[in-house]
């Protein structure tokens, strides 16, 4: 049968296949997602067997009496609920609880998994899953639930990063949450072919940016692999299944190579007394697309497509294993990484080395052991896995904190910042799946580990504060360098500090790469010039409120000042001041904030009949539709000419709204355009609902310029990497200006050009964000 799944394989690895099919292929449409067959329905009572199988495969206790009850509660709260397949709500909570088992995770977290939309989508109370299920997993479902109403797609950077800073306290209380939450997502994008293409898209898009980063930190591969590649196959169908086909186009003789790899390397294994497991594979999709993108190669450029992996029983059995390969095959110069000495930040240990085989194929190996094997499977989620103690009951070991170091420095940050935009800069900074890491050395012999393209200010910063705002040099290999030197792996770096240095210089923030320096070198500057950011913020609001004729007393009451606070995440009135006086925070923002605030407790008659006259919908009984030559619909006006304003350039795609003019008409315009966000109250009664007629936004025919501003370090070459992308891109620039400055090493590039609507621009900004110099790309909003 078409339906059935080919997932139930997910117990060795990841089953390649239901990753690399085209489940949506011969599925009927119902109001524009896909639905199963009736007859192609999963049984529920099938994978309760299947999950209570593969809990007793690794469980001590043979009672599963808990599990059992929390299925039977949530099958009856959903009841008749379905998924958008058609098929009973009940087997996504099954199949989250199945991929939790196969994480080896303890009765409370599974328990908790099938229970995880219980509280919201049915009558059931926390109080009662408490009363059932004890505190463990109702603290569980609560934490499940509240992240499951975050929306981390919002256009609002506050909402985003809002949501952001709950989860991460969500994962602070009980790591379990998010590994719950990982599972659910993994499972909603295994059935993502069910949903509508536009909706599939956001969802690969927002586990891309924020669900595989997190289980990558966290270290479990075992999801985070299979996100990866799931993310790429909805956010970009066409690279992937391109990629899979350039991949399967030898597949036969690709397996044949493998094969004989593993036979080699297991005879000489079998020789030598070392005793080990070897299993070779071709490598996820998104890794090899990742190498792709940062490397700028074809699949047939990228040297390690398959992998052959050996586990062995000791940490000397490894080295051992590396010399017998290294006899056997020759290693490729530069392209051994020892991350037994020098494990990742999630924990990772292996040796890997890339080899040149006999016929002239290069290929990687891994060699570790099975407790390393197993942290690099299950990560963080290895901390909740049943083992048993003198007392029978589950132990811990201490050193799974160290695992939780990212997530207290993330914990760091939020105390640190105030400001919602510098946060969610620092956080995807952070999370980004396309970064790559270089390893040093302290004077000590202490292992760090850096993003690549750090320098010594970077080093500096990750072993204190302190050090990095004392800092006046540096020493590699003994040797003094630039503080722009760039670290290679295996670097002994010294630091050297001077009690009289006067602080650090802003040229600093366009020279370090790390996240942590650049978060750390802000808020120096931001405790430093305090005194003189509220100066300056005072005198931005009170030229602002000069401008455009408010009466700054007005609008400056305690209550009003109060909720602006709040709305930006500040402690107090001083810090939005000194927000605002350092640049993170607009003046126009707040002042129109606090008019809003004083507008609804002073509301005013308007006046202006010649603008309401045009207004049709103040004395019809229903609302007139007009269609305008430029694709979009005007509700409730006549006869009106309509123009796209030129000061925020929308696009088909983008949220519009219609500005009545005084004799020219109506002028559309982006609704997060500047002059729509600071119109007076009288003047927002101009305002007229407009959008895109849907023909317009889905065929995007026409032609619209769009502007941008790009903000890059200035670098040589940098435009022409631009016209490249331009030229390939088949874009008609229209205007380009360039303003350098020299102090800070940086460029601002505003350019036109010509786009048919939203998603022809986002891709040509996305294509522009991957060159290495671009720091930031923004519409311009007037």
């Amino acid at each position: 049968m078409s339906g059935v799944t080919t997932y139930e394989a997910i117990d060795d690895r990841i089953a390649a296949d239901a990753i690399m099919t085209d489940h949506s292929q011969g599925l009927e449409i119902v109001d524009g997602h896909a639905v199963k067959a009736p007859v192609d329905y999963e049984d529920p009572d099938h994978l309760y067997d299947m999950l209570i199988a593969r809990i007793r495969k690794y469980h001590p206790s043979t009672d599963v009496t808990m599990i059992k009850k929390a299925y039977e509660l949530a099958q009856e709260a959903h009841g008749d609920q379905c998924r958008k397949s058609g098929e009973p709500y009940i087997v996504h909570p099954l199949w989250v609880a199945i991929i939790l088992a196969d994480l080896e995770m303890d009765k409370e977290t599974i328990a908790a998994g099938i229970l995880h939309d219980v509280v919201e989508d049915t009558q059931i109370s926390e109080d009662e899953i408490r009363k059932d299920f004890g505190d463990d997993v109702a603290l569980l479902v609560d934490g499940v639930t509240k992240l499951g109403r975050l929306s981390y797609s919002s256009d609002k950077l506050d909402v985003q990063a809002e949501n952001l800073r709950k989860m991460f306290l969500a994962m602070a209380k009980d790591i379990r949450v998010i590994i719950i939450k990982l599972a659910d997502r993994l499972h909603n994008l295994r059935t993502l072919q069910f949903m509508k293409p536009a909706k599939q898209k956001e969802k690969a898009r927002e586990t891309m940016d924020i669900y595989a980063p997190i289980a990558q930190r966290l270290g479990i591969s075992k999801i985070k692999t299979e996100l990866d590649d799931l993310a790429l196959k909805y956010s970009q169908p066409e690279v992937f299944f391109d990629l899979v086909d350039q991949i399967n186009t030898r597949k036969m003789e690709r397996e044949e190579f493998v094969q004989q790899i593993v036979e080699e390397v297991s005879s000489h294994m079998g020789n030598v007394n070392i005793k080990a497991q070897v299993s070779g594979r071709v490598k996820h999709f998104f890794s090899i697309y990742k190498k792709m993108v940062n490397q700028d190669k074809t699949v047939d450029q990228i040297y390690d497509l398959f992998a052959v992996r050996i586990i062995v029983e000791s940490v000397r059995d490894c080295y051992a294993a590396l010399g017998v390969i290294h006899e056997l095959y020759t290693p490729i110069p530069g392209r051994f990484k020892d991350y037994i000495a020098m494990p990742k930040p999630n924990m990772y240990q292996s040796l890997h080395t890339t080899l040149m085989s006999s016929v002239g194929q290069p290929f990687e190996i891994q060699i570790r052991t099975e407790e390393m094997h197993k942290t690099a499977e299950y990560g963080i989620a290895a901390h909740w896995k049943y083992k048993e103690s003198g007392d029978g009951k589950k132990s811990v070991k201490a050193q799974e904190e160290e695992k939780l170091s990212w997530l207290r420095q993330i914990l760091e940050w939020q105390r640190d910042m105030s400001d919602n935009r510098e946060f969610m800069s620092l956080i995807k900074g952070d999370l980004d799946l396309f970064a790559e890491d270089v390893y040093c050395f302290t004077p000590q012999g202490d292992v760090k580990n850096l993003p690549n393209g750090s320098t010594p200010i970077d080093f500096a910063y990750i072993i204190h504060s302190a050090v990095g705002n004392k800092m006046v040099g540096a020493r590699v290999n003994g040797k003094l360098v630039n503080i722009d030197y760039k670290i290679q792996n295996g670097d002994r770096i010294e630091i050297l500090t001077s009690q009289n240095s006067k602080g650090q210089s802003r040229d600093w923030l366009g020279i370090v790469k790390s996240t942590q320096a650049k978060n750390k070198i802000n808020q120096w500057f931001k405790r430093e010039f305090k005194e003189e950011n509220i100066v300056k913020g005072k005198e931005l609001i009170a030229s602002y409120c000069r401008t455009k004729s408010i009466v700054q007393s007005s609008i400056m009451a305690a209550r009003y000042q109060e909720i602006v606070q709040k709305k930006y995440g500040f402690k107090d009135w001083d810090s939005v001041l000194a927000a605002i006086g350092h640049g993170g925070l607009k003046e126009g923002q707040v002042v129109n904030r606090l008019v809003e605030e004083y507008s609804k407790e002073h509301k005013q008659e308007l006046t202006d009949e010649d603008v309401l006259g045009k207004v049709a919908e103040a004395s019809k009984n229903k609302v007139h539709i007009a269609k305008s030559k430029s694709g979009i619909l005007v509700k409730g006006i006549d006869d009106v000419a309509v123009r796209f304003s030129r000061c925020c350039n929308p696009v088909p795609g983008d949220e519009i709204v219609g500005f009545v003019t005084r004799g020219r008409g109506l002028s559309i315009h982006r609704t997060d355009c500047v002059n729509m966000l600071h119109l007076t109250e009288p003047e927002r009664a101009r305002l007229i609902e407009a959008e895109w007629e849907s023909e317009v936004a889905e065929q995007a025919g026409g032609q619209y310029l769009a502007e941008v501003k790009i903000y890059a370090y200035d670098k040589k070459g940098l435009l022409l990497e631009m016209s490249r992308i331009f030229t390939e891109q088949n874009v008609d620039v229209k205007s380009m200006n360039v303003r350098t400055s020299k102090k800070q090493g940086t460029a601002t590039i505003e350019t036109g050009f010509i786009v048919h609507g939203r998603e022809e621009l986002d891709k040509v900004i996305k294509k522009l964000l991957q060159l290495e110099d671009i720091i930031d790309i923004e519409r311009t909003t007037g």
